[in-house]
């Protein structure tokens, strides 16, 4: 989730074009007038860990609380900042797998590790280039099984254009770690002068998505093997830069990148409602959703917008990047299912709206609780 942030030069390098005083003031008067989260938790649970509203009061009072610094401010998937005064804009991101089943149709815990990285340092506008990735291994755990894993993260880096360069691996007793956690860190340059921010977003823009949503949520689910649902699904982990970078090519136009991992498209899009202070308006219709997803959402009981994808982007452009945006994706093998599925409207401020394809409407809020834990 992203608030307003201040770079100075030393922070964040250049941004597009220079604030004015009164965006600065206007900025500063956002933050204080935003309410002040309070953790009245006692225990962790699993909807802490789940991206919604429970994991975003567990991150700004606690831990923004006591590691408060300008760069972790803006809360985004990563930080960007200049080592040096002159040096290139950097992207800075981590990222944890504790997916279970480790293996799953379309993927496994090792891809997913890398891509999970890769994909942050990509929404920051970064061509991500080095990875470092730390395994917690449990007691017992097949060798042949691990293997298979590493293989499978030196395939997706590989893909990706990244390297692993250093890495660590702790053991822990039998049944300490359901086999095996990666956690992977990532570090990419900004190679163009643009800010990716939802304090670029304005009244009028609109909101593309680069594929159908809920995939890899529901395949992960499925994968589980409890719910004996005969359907062909395969989650949709892929590396994003490539795509990233043939949309930020084709024009100047993005106003800000997010993947909608935990709490799917309308955990981000309401995150990002609230940071602009503005509305965004979905089009239910214009929802590029596969069959197998919507069918399988509807026996769940689960709503596709709140299902996790590993491989789609969400990016909020200028009205008159619209066509060149969605050209630009669809021109891409990772988006050719890419759809214009919302505007940005001035009014509710901070809300998410759906317009549903019966002619009603309904808020679309933050995800609340966990219906799919450990999915990625």
């Amino acid at each position: 989730m992203t608030e307003p942030d201040l770079p100075a030069a030393s922070e964040g390098g250049s941004p597009k074009r220079p604030r004015t005083e009164e965006e600065v003031l206007d900025a500063i008067e956002r933050r204080r007038r935003r309410p002040v989260r309070k953790l009245l938790d006692e225990r962790i649970t699993l909807s802490h860990g789940a991206g919604g509203k429970a994991s975003h009061t567990l991150v700004e009072a606690l831990f923004l609380a006591e590691l408060r610094n300008p760069l972790l401010e803006a809360l985004d998937d990563s930080a960007v900042f200049s080592a040096t005064e002159n040096g290139p804009r950097l992207a800075f991101s981590t990222d944890s797998s504790v997916v279970h089943p480790l293996f799953f149709p379309g993927g496994d815990i090792g891809e997913l590790a890398v891509n999970g990285t890769v994909n942050d340092l990509a929404m920051a506008g970064a061509r991500p280039l080095y990875l470092s990735a730390g395994f917690i291994i449990e007691e017992g755990f097949e060798i042949s099984q691990l293997q298979r894993v590493v293989a499978s993260m030196a395939a997706a880096a590989r893909e990706a254009g990244v390297s692993v360069v250093t890495g660590d691996t702790k053991v822990v007793e039998r049944g300490k770690a359901d086999g095996l956690y990666i956690n992977t860190a990532g570090v990419g340059v900004l190679e163009r002068d643009i800010e990716l921010s939802t304090a670029q977003v304005r009244a009028g823009d609109r909101v593309l998505v680069s594929g159908s949503i809920g995939d890899h949520g529901m395949a992960v689910m499925i994968a589980r093997g409890d719910l004996e649902l005969e359907v062909d699904l395969h989650s949709d982990t892929a590396p994003l830069a490539g795509l990233t970078a043939t949309l930020l090519d084709a024009t100047d136009g993005v106003r800000c990148l997010r993947d909608p991992t935990r709490g799917g498209v309308a955990t981000v899009l309401a995150e990002m409602a609230l940071s602009a202070e503005l509305s965004i308006v979905i089009d239910e219709a214009a929802l590029p959703i596969a069959p197998a997803v919507n069918g399988a959402s509807e026996i769940l009981g689960l709503d596709p917008l709140y299902v996790a994808n590993e491989g789609k982007l969400v990016a909020i452009v200028a009205p008159e990047a619209t066509d060149a945006a969605l050209a630009a994706l669809r021109s891409h093998p990772l988006g050719a299912e890419a759809a214009v599925i919302a505007e940005v409207r001035p009014d509710p401020p901070g809300l998410v709206i759906l317009e549903t394809a019966f002619g009603g409407s309904r808020v679309v809020d933050m995800l609340a609780g966990d219906p799919l834990p450990r999915i990625c």
